[in-house]
This record gives structure tokens, C-alpha cells and sequence, in this order.
């Protein structure tokens, strides 16, 4: 194999063809859908008399719209009703497999996926979905694509795509306490901009995340698409071979060998050369909390919001509208902001080690007077582990409230939504206005422990002033 990085290998792989318009066909290995962009895609299909190509190469679930206190069907949503059942007309049209509520493997698609093995190093990735960078954890190339792309899988199992350049973003040492993978993502967001990875694929490297857990470095890649980046991976190693080992999906026996030979072979090569290298200290990382209307309007626990002559004059008018909307001024501490809801869950700090973690900092306190605080579980299955483990007693026990699987207040596109004015502690990816269901809700973006701390305190506090419990 011609030396490389594993996006350039991957990539080659997968090649098709070239088309005329410069573009790749790119065969897709893995695509994922849901209610919320395959309805249409699979109108589309209809309208011209096409079937799905390859039906086992995808693979369906229920995320967006489902309620998470009562799932009785039908939804009380007329529209929400409807998209399920177009869904599931679809998958036993179509033949392909639906983990629908109550199967056990219902959850948010991204993390579904990589618990039953699916998600797998050196495959190409696909969803109708922004956040499907998720699945780079892996050493996967995973795309958010558009609905007309999800018609364009189903109907050929290929997309046509423009190849990336890829930047190596690299950090190297120990995680200080209280910092957690979220903000380490939420800091090169922060350093890099919301655009700084447009036309590169973000390859994470270095001590930082060679350490982290197949969890954490999914939360990691997860928001590769707020920086910009259309992708973003970690190269496979010994932590990605033992997290998918035995798994549903996943090769076995002398299968499994094979496999791991290969996913070793597609890592990138040491003399890879990349477009573009930017490194980080770990020990520069504090505790991030965005302030403002983009995920790269981040600061530490620490600091205060900053002035307009922080930015540049391109950034300036966001950051005025920043201001404005949030309700924040200028040289404010973000540290005392009042909370209104707080929320632990989405694609990016669902599961269960995010449930652990900010269980442990839960156990013995007791969520402040006025405060709304919950946690949706990201799947079934960490659903059921959680609560094999006792860690919604926990959470219930501390005022938080224990929800069924799903996006939840994330997009909103469910019953859980802000009211009004209310700011939000939220473990999700995006702080858009609007974005959690309000036209005006206001949203501070933060590791789920730091959720914690927010619940607890009323106000926006640093996680390293709360007492934990003992593992």
C-alpha cells in the first residue's frame, strides 16, 4: 500500500471512479439512516422506479423525534408519528434492518453503531446526519450528508465527493483534572474557528489522544464538523480493537486476526505526509464553557467573555450579535451565569462513560432550587447499563430526572425543548440560537460533568470545586 496518511488510504480504496466534474464516486461501506432526512430520500427512490442497492449495507434507526418521557405510540406529535411510520414502511420495504424502540438497539444512530460493531477502522461512513464525523474514532472516513446524497446511497451505495486535504491536529500530554475530552475538542474549535477545517479532514494525533477511551475520542471527532472539518479520525490501535472485540458485528475468529492485521495496516504511515500540522499542550486545556452563538465561542471556566478587540474584524459582528442575544457583556465572568435547564445526553456525551462520570460528581448533592436537570441516555443499551450499575438512582436521588433513549434537547425535534428565554448547561454540539427549541433559548456548551456542576450550583461552576465520588 503506497505510503500515507489513512484518510489518503481509505480514500483510494473506496475510489470508484473519477468523475468528469473532478469529483470522486466513493463506494460507501456503512450508511446509516433515520426518520428525520430518509422519508424523502426514499420518496426520491420511488419517483424514479429504484430500489435500494445494497439493503445490508444499511442500517436504521429512531433518534430525532422520539420522546423521552412517553413513548407510547402513537406519538402525541402527528407530524413525529408520521416519519416513524414512513420509516418503518420503508426498512420492510426495502429489507433493511431497523432498530426500532423496544428492539434493545434503539438509540442515537452514532452511538448505536459503534456498540453493536458496525463502525468498524478503515471503513467509508454515511448519514443523513452532521455529526456522523463521530464514527472517525474508529479510523472510519464518516460524512454528514444531505438528503439527496442519502438517495444517491441507497440507489448506488456511492457518493460523489470532492477529496479533502487533511490536517494533522495534534496534542500531546496528561489531561489536568476536571478536563475531559469535550473540552479538549471545544478548545481546538475555539483556537482553530467554526471554519478553520473547511476542505480538510482533521486527523487527531499525539499523547492526548492515544490515552483516551473509544468514548472519548468519539466525543472528540463528533464535533470535528463544528471546527469546519468535513471529517474527522483517530488512527486504530490496541484501545479500538479491544472496545470492538466480541462485539455483535464484528469480525470472529480467524476473521478477527485478518481484520486487525489490515486495521493496522491502514494507519497512517510515519512518513505521512500532511497539508497541514497544528499541535497543542494538554496542559494548556481548562475546563471550556462556549458563552456565545457558535461552538467557537468557548472560553475556560476561568476566564471572563471577551472584549470586541479579541476578534478579528471578520468575527467581530458575530460576536456582537453574541452578546446581544445571550444577554452577556463583554468582560463578564462566565463563571456565576444563572441556569435554568441542564442537560446530559446527545451524540457527543451519551454514553455510558459520560453516564459514569457525571454520576460521580452527582452522588451526594442535590440539583439547586428552580433548575430543570436530566439525563438521556444515548441507547438502549447504555440505558440498561446504566442502570444494571444503579446510576439513574443515582441521578434521581441528586433531583436529575431519568429519561428513555434519544436525541432529546439537542436539535429539539421532540417535546423537549427550552421555554422562552431559559440558558441551558447542555452536553450536546451546538449552541445555535434557537438550536435546543426555543427561538430565543440560549445555550452554554460544556462537558457533562461541568453539566453537573451547573445543576448543582444553579450557575454556571467549576467542576474541580465539586467533591466526587470514590470510583
Amino acid at each position: 500500500m503506497s505510503q500515507g496518511t489513512l484518510f489518503d488510504k481509505v480514500w483510494d480504496l473506496h475510489t470508484v471512479d473519477v468523475l468528469p466534474s473532478g469529483q470522486t464516486q466513493l463506494f460507501i461501506g456503512l450508511h446509516l439512516i433515520h426518520e428525520v432526512t430518509s422519508p424523502q430520500a426514499f420518496t426520491m427512490l420511488q419517483d424514479r422506479g429504484l430500489k435500494v442497492l445494497y439493503p445490508q449495507r444499511t442500517v436504521a434507526t429512531v433518534d430525532h423525534i422520539v420522546p423521552t418521557e412517553n413513548q407510547a405510540r402513537p406519538f402525541a406529535d402527528v407530524l413525529a408519528e408520521e416519519m416513524m411510520q414512513a420509516l418503518e414502511q420503508s426498512c420492510q420495504d426495502h429489507g433493511i434492518t431497523f432498530h426500532n424502540i423496544g428492539s434493545g438497539k434503539q438509540g442515537i444512530v452514532h452511538v448505536i453503531a459503534p456498540e453493536q460493531g458496525l463502525t468498524q477502522p478503515g471503513m467509508t461512513i454515511a448519514c443523513g446526519d452532521s455529526h456522523t464525523s463521530t464514527h472517525g474514532a474508529f479510523g472510519a472516513i464518516a460524512f454528514g450528508i444531505g438528503t439527496s446524497q442519502v438517495r444517491d446511497v441507497l440507489a448506488s451505495q456511492t457518493l460523489a465527493l470532492a477529496k479533502l486535504k487533511v490536517r494533522k491536529v495534534e496534542v500531546n500530554g496528561t489531561l489536568p483534572p476536571g478536563v475531559y475530552a469535550k473540552d479538549v475538542i471545544l478548545h481546538i474549535i475555539r483556537t482553530l474557528g467554526v471554519k478553520g477545517g473547511v476542505g480538510y479532514a482533521y486527523e487527531f494525533a499525539g499523547t492526548t489522544f492515544e490515552q483516551m477511551s473509544m468514548d472519548e475520542r468519539m466525543t472528540v471527532c463528533n464535533m470535528s464538523i463544528e471546527g469546519g472539518a468535513r471529517c474527522g479520525y483517530i488512527n486504530p490501535d490496541a484501545i479500538t480493537f479491544e472496545y470492538l472485540k466480541g462485539r455483535e458485528a464484528s469480525p470472529k475468529g480467524a476473521d478477527w486476526d485478518r481484520a486487525v492485521e489490515w486495521w493496522q495496516s491502514i494507519r497512517s504511515d510515519t512518513d505521512a505526509v500532511y497539508d497541514d500540522v497544528i499541535v497543542f499542550d494538554a496542559q494548556d486545556i481548562s475546563p471550556t464553557v462556549t458563552w456565545g452563538i457558535t461552538p467557537g465561542q468557548g472560553i475556560g471556566i476561568d476566564e471572563s467573555i471577551p472584549g470586541l478587540d479579541h476578534f478579528t474584524d471578520t468575527d467581530q459582528p458575530i460576536a456582537s450579535e453574541a452578546y446581544k442575544y445571550m444577554d452577556l457583556q463583554p468582560g463578564q465572568p462566565i463563571q456565576g451565569t444563572k441556569v435554568d435547564v441542564c442537560f446530559i445526553g446527545s451524540c457527543t456525551n451519551g454514553r455510558i462513560s459520560d453516564l459514569r462520570e457525571a454520576a460521580q460528581f452527582a452522588q451526594g448533592h442535590q440539583v439547586a432550587t428552580g433548575v430543570k436537570a436530566f439525563v438521556v441516555p444515548g441507547s438502549e443499551q447504555v440505558k440498561q447499563q446504566a442502570e444494571s450499575e444503579g446510576l439513574h438512582h443515582i441521578f434521581e436521588k441528586a433531583g436529575f430526572e431519568w429519561r428513555e433513549p434519544g436525541c432529546s434537547m439537542c436539535l429539539a425535534m421532540n417535546p423537549d425543548k427550552l421555554q422562552g428565554r431559559q440558558l441551558s448547561a447542555s452536553s450536546s454540539n451546538r449552541n445555535f440560537k434557537g438550536r435546543q427549541g426555543s427561538a430565543s433559548g440560549r445555550t452554554l456548551l460544556m462537558s457533562p460533568a461541568m453539566v453537573v456542576a451547573a445543576a448543582i450550583k444553579g450557575e454556571v461552576a467549576d467542576v474541580r470545586q465539586i467533591s466526587k465520588a470514590s470510583s
